[in-house]
């Protein structure tokens, strides 16, 4: 899909997807020194199992993070005004997520014409790994 333009995109127009992964153990290791967040559940493989999952599995941080990539790589990180998003499923290790945006809204607040979008990862077997919206201004 060729890019879309911000000032003349259209309810339903699609953003660029963004591809993140697989999600490896050293991707894990690394968000966690990088996030500081060294929860056992994401990068020790005997206490999940002891927990009763079946791997790790990624920080929910990490993943919200790229999800909001397929607005902010389109949209500019000065544009963004809100962003947020449900967990709905966990990100297993090994997991390939595709994050989309839908344009779903054109409106106006706070004196600028803003979009909000639909926006959601999901992992290669269709799994639905986190869901909401975003809104951003246009220039």
């Amino acid at each position: 899909m060729g890019a879309i333009d911000l000032k003349t995109a259209d309810i339903g127009s699609p953003l660029p997807e963004v591809i993140f992964g697989p999600i490896s153990r050293t991707t894990l290791a690394l968000y966690a020194g990088a996030s500081g967040d060294h929860n056992p559940a994401h990068i020790d493989i005997d206490f999940a199992r002891n927990a009763g999952l079946p791997d790790v599995f990624a920080h929910g941080m990490l993943s919200f993070g790229v999800l909001a990539r397929v607005v902010t790589q389109w949209a500019g990180v000065a544009a963004l005004r809100e962003f947020g998003a449900r967990f709905v499923s966990i990100t297993q290790v090994h997991d390939k997520i595709s994050c989309k945006a839908t344009i779903i809204e054109r409106f106006e607040a706070g004196g600028e014409t803003r979009l909000r979008l639909a926006v959601v990862a999901t992992a290669q077997d269709g799994r639905e790994t986190l869901n909401g919206d975003a809104v951003v201004a246009l220039a």
